[in-house]
């Protein structure tokens, strides 16, 4: 939803971009991205991120109170769901408005799919498949014909009601999830200014020869791509490697190739990029292209302490990351459409135990917030350990 600058922030932003100016290289970055068409659009920020940043003023750390105002003024996903139909509907064409005045392109993560996250943290969603498909159409009206950038339920694909022990026998909540994806693949993809992408996780989950069939019963033959790292940490090295796999799969069984000779990425990459070449002649414009998500990657993943954990929860809140590569429509690599910030950096991913009894997270000494609420500790660790840094002089 988008939630206007309160005044007092505009003030701030003004004040602490005085101080803090983007060194020249930057600069001119923004200037070329502005000659080359389109931006990507930047919403207004969780209002525990602007407290957050008056807090920080307040107290005379202006340099962390202006790495969070950076951070908050980056281009990064709108998150829709939970929202009644005509909630979202009215939402999202607010959204496509505001962005369309600035000249920009909003993405959207979509997180509505019944059963979704296993029921864990985020847990919610529709109720059942007729309720999901009329919040989809109710998000293709408020769409229209204006531009987005839809990457649709994250973990929907590479987290289905069958790994989670949440089906039947006869698998009819997995079968119900592919229509359902399949149904927003149709309904939002004939839109004429958007581009939906689907699920694979991340390069540390799936083998490129276990998501791709899930990509092809999901219906990414009928979408722009698909999207990868979304609310993860791996490097933007791994996640367009990975990409170029998948696409290089997908491009692969098209023709009618057999998706288990597919190398992965665990593959030697000289081997892999050997296989490509021989198998693989689909020009890049005729492939499925990617998007990924290098809001919180700049530091790579998080390697627990050995032993300690019975559940380390790699994923869940990882201390010292750090923000990644700012979000992009200009990749200069074929393939991938633009590097994003899916995941709200800021926002916690739960109440991590790491198998624990809890209540605190142990790596951290307090009790995180819930999935989606504000974290103000983990903020401050994401700007000051940004990689490629957030202001200048870090």
């Amino acid at each position: 939803m988008r939630r206007r600058t309160p005044i007092w922030l505009a003030a701030l932003s003004v004040g602490l971009a005085a101080l803090f100016t983007a060194p020249p290289a930057q600069a001119a970055e923004a200037a070329r991205s502005a000659d080359r068409g389109p931006s990507l659009y930047v919403p207004d920020a969780n209002p525990a991120a602007y407290r957050q940043a008056l807090d920080l003023a307040r107290s005379g750390r202006l340099r962390d109170a202006a790495g969070i105002v950076a951070m908050v003024n980056t281009p990064q996903a709108v998150w829709f769901g939970d929202q009644t139909p005509a909630e979202v509907e009215k939402e999202v064409r607010a959204v496509v408005r505001d962005a369309g005045r600035d000249g920009a392109i909003p993405a959207f993560a979509l997180y509505d799919i019944p059963g979704r996250d296993c029921s864990n943290y985020s847990a919610g969603g529709a109720a059942n498949t007729a309720e999901y498909q009329a919040w989809i159409d109710a998000v293709a009206r408020g769409i229209g014909r204006g531009d987005a950038i839809v990457t649709l339920e994250p973990d929907a694909l590479a987290l289905l009601p069958s790994d989670c022990g949440q089906d039947d026998a006869q698998g009819t909540k997995t079968a119900a999830r592919y229509t359902e994806v399949n149904y927003a693949v149709d309904a939002l993809e004939p839109l004429r200014g958007t581009k939906v992408y689907l699920d694979t996780g991340h390069p540390g989950w799936h083998s490129v020869n276990s998501i791709v069939p899930r990509l092809i019963q999901g219906g990414v033959a009928r979408a722009t791509g698909f999207y990868t790292n979304a609310s993860n940490y791996h490097t933007d090295d791994a996640n367009s490697w990975y990409g170029k796999l998948i696409s290089s799969c997908l491009a692969y069984a098209d023709s009618g190739g057999d998706v288990a000779e597919c190398p992965n990425q665990w593959w030697p990459r000289a081997d892999a990029q050997t296989w490509i070449d021989a198998h693989v002649t689909t020009p890049p414009s005729r492939m499925k292209h990617f998007v990924t998500d290098s809001s919180r990657n700049g530091r790579g993943t998080w390697t627990p302490p050995a032993g300690k954990y019975t559940d380390a929860q790699d994923w869940c809140n990882p201390p010292d990351r750090g923000l990644g590569a700012r979000p992009t429509l200009h990749t200069g690599d074929p393939l991938q459409d633009a590097r994003l910030w899916i995941k709200t950096p800021g926002e916690s991913d739960g109440l991590c135990l790491r198998g624990t009894a809890g209540p605190e997270d142990p790596e951290r000494g307090t009790a995180d917030p819930k999935a989606g609420d504000w974290f103000p500790q983990q903020a401050l660790e994401l700007v000051r350990l940004a990689q490629p840094p957030l202001l200048p002089g870090a």
